[in-house]
């Protein structure tokens, strides 16, 4: 098993922090986002990671990890980046993590252990997390919704209503070879043009609109996502406390 780690993007919405480094190298508690999610890899066992770059990629260089390059990052989205590492995809079961979240090992564990050539991880202890971190959480959610067996039904709709949401997306996805083949076979459908503005979120969506299955996994422990500098301030808080991992 493998890990992909998609950290093309430059996160401009973290405003100066992210002017002279990929947003992966952001501080938190003294350690750079990638190494949290590096370390948690490994703990639960994964030891082969790979990194996507695209920003100011010569600054993610670290040794044990392999690299793919996303050189058109600033005109495409995740789902190119998740193409950079296809050779990976096609051969081996893969996690594929955002590089803007911190998880523990055992949530990378129970993603590994669930059933499913697409499983998705959604977390369902979200709703004190946005209370921190917006003023109005409605306004930064989107719907998440399952059937009785888990199957994925919706996914990254704006909402106006908690009734939509069973759960939040923590861009955390187990591939297996046979999910990609999924994948690449959605991705044939679609022009070069579209395929470079998709996101992971609306991938689901169209895996979901072809009747491919996506599983989910519920998660109800600690996650969080960096979006913004105030996120890292409730975040080094909730450190400063001994309530965080």
């Amino acid at each position: 098993m493998k890990a992909v780690i998609l950290a093309a993007g430059r996160g401009s919405r973290m405003g100066i922090l992210t002017k002279e480094q990929p947003k992966c190298l952001t501080l938190l508690g003294g350690k750079s986002l990638l190494q949290w999610q590096v370390e948690a890899i490994l703990r639960a066992g994964i030891d082969e990671i790979g990194v996507v770059r695209g920003y100011l990629a010569h600054k993610i260089d670290r040794e044990g990890i392999k690299t793919f390059d996303n050189n058109r990052w600033s005109e495409t989205n995740m789902v190119t980046s998740l193409i950079c590492a296809k050779e990976w995809l096609e051969k081996d079961v893969c996690i594929i993590s955002y590089s803007d979240i911190v998880y523990p090992a055992t949530t990378i564990l129970a993603l590994l252990k669930a059933s499913g050539n697409i499983v998705v991880s959604y977390n369902t202890a979200w709703f004190s997390l946005w209370q921190e971190r917006f003023k109005e959480p409605l306004s930064d959610l989107e719907s998440f919704k399952i059937n009785e067996k888990g199957i994925l039904l919706d996914i990254g709709e704006r909402v106006k209503t908690f009734d939509d949401i069973q759960g939040q997306y923590m861009g955390l996805i187990k591939l297996t070879p046979l999910g990609w083949k999924s994948v690449e076979e959605l991705l044939d459908k679609l022009s070069a043009a579209e395929v470079d503005k998709l996101d992971m979120t609306s991938m689901l969506k169209k895996l979901l609109m072809h009747n491919v299955t996506v599983n989910t996994e519920p998660i109800n422990g600690k996650w969080y996502e960096v979006d913004s500098g105030h996120d890292l301030i409730v975040y080094n808080q909730f450190i400063k406390r001994n309530n965080f991992l």
